[in-house]
């Protein structure tokens, strides 16, 4: 798997002609080297079928709901369905996710000087997570499962998120980071591992994981030129208000939508096996959020204080390397 600008993170993003070199790499690489939703995946192959009870979308027998004896003692069929139920609900979740993240990037668009090269990138984006979501809804479509998405809270909460675009583009960006650094690190972690992956989930995550280097790249570096530059107050903000956003995020990504708990009659007493008093799942969501957690001790807006949110929400480990990337 091809990791795309690993030579950007160590970019000098404090000097000017370097930051913008970097955006103007990151804008030629989505134009030559981008997917189309429909051109680049064979939705009518015969292999890319969606068969709900492929044992494919069974779930790893070592970890989360698939670990419980449980899970282990439904029907094969009953398994298959629960993975994929998963699956397209994260989808879903994903592509309304990727909604807030356009809308907030147009937000930001409209705050941009001319010959901004900031503006190009971003648009980009916007054409890029717009194939995302094309591909996440044609997934769900395929599927034949009818997944709720967001909570109606979040979807509630999602506007003033975009409003934060144009208003306080660095906390949108931290934003950004939370909902895409941790489905990065699942799906690279599916692609890494020996697991059997249905060619469509795979193909799917290939083209993402692809085209979302360029936009965690990007956030990245516009915190670490922009975020130094705050006032205190804005500062304090960003401290207080990133351990609320992530440890919400982690939260939604943890367990199973209740539409799937209903749906499936798992018990409450399984769901606190399978995540609340789960040692390793807890870790699983320490770890998807490594990468963001370092940079937020990078940036200076973790604080004695704030890290006592991050404690609370049971998303703080203390600073490490992220692993390496394969290749």
């Amino acid at each position: 798997m091809s990791i795309v600008l690993d030579t950007e993170q160590a970019a000098d993003v404090q000097s000017g002609d370097a930051y913008q070199s970097l955006i103007a790499r990151l804008s030629h690489q989505s134009v030559v080297k981008h997917f189309d939703a429909y051109a680049d995946v064979p939705w009518d192959d015969p292999e890319y079928r969606i068969d709900p009870e492929d044992p494919r979308w069974e779930m790893d027998d070592d970890s989360g709901l698939g670990a419980t004896d449980w899970y282990k003692a439904q029907p094969q069929a009953a398994r298959a369905r629960m993975g994929l139920q998963g699956i397209v609900g994260a989808m879903k979740t994903g592509l309304e996710f990727e909604s807030v993240l356009k809308r907030g990037l147009l937000e930001y668009a409209t705050t941009l000087p001319n010959n901004a090269p900031e503006f190009r990138y971003a648009y980009h984006e916007v054409i890029e997570e717009a194939q995302h979501s094309l591909m996440f809804q044609e997934f769900v479509n395929r599927s034949g499962l009818n997944p709720p998405g967001m909570p109606k809270l979040m979807q509630f909460g999602s506007r003033g998120v975009v409003k934060m675009g144009r208003r306080f583009p660095e906390l949108f960006f931290l934003f950004v980071l939370g909902g895409e650094d941790p489905i990065d690190y699942v799906q690279r972690q599916e692609l890494r591992s020996a697991k059997e992956i249905h060619p469509l989930l795979e193909r799917i995550m290939r083209i993402h994981v692809t085209e979302e280097a360029r936009h965690l790249s990007f956030a990245r570096h516009y915190l670490k030129r922009n975020v130094p530059e705050l006032g205190r107050f804005r500062r304090r903000t960003l401290g207080v208000r990133v351990p609320f956003i992530l440890g919400q995020m982690a939260g939604m990504m943890l367990k199973p939508s209740k539409s799937m708990v209903r749906e499936f009659g798992i018990p409450k007493s399984v769901i606190r096996e399978a995540f609340d008093d789960n040692p390793q799942a807890r870790q699983f969501v320490k770890d998807s959020i490594r990468k963001v957690r370092n940079l937020c001790v990078e940036l200076g807006i973790v604080t004695p204080v704030s890290k006592q949110l991050w404690k609370a929400f049971g998303i703080w480990d203390e600073p490490s390397p992220a692993p390496a990337a394969a290749n």
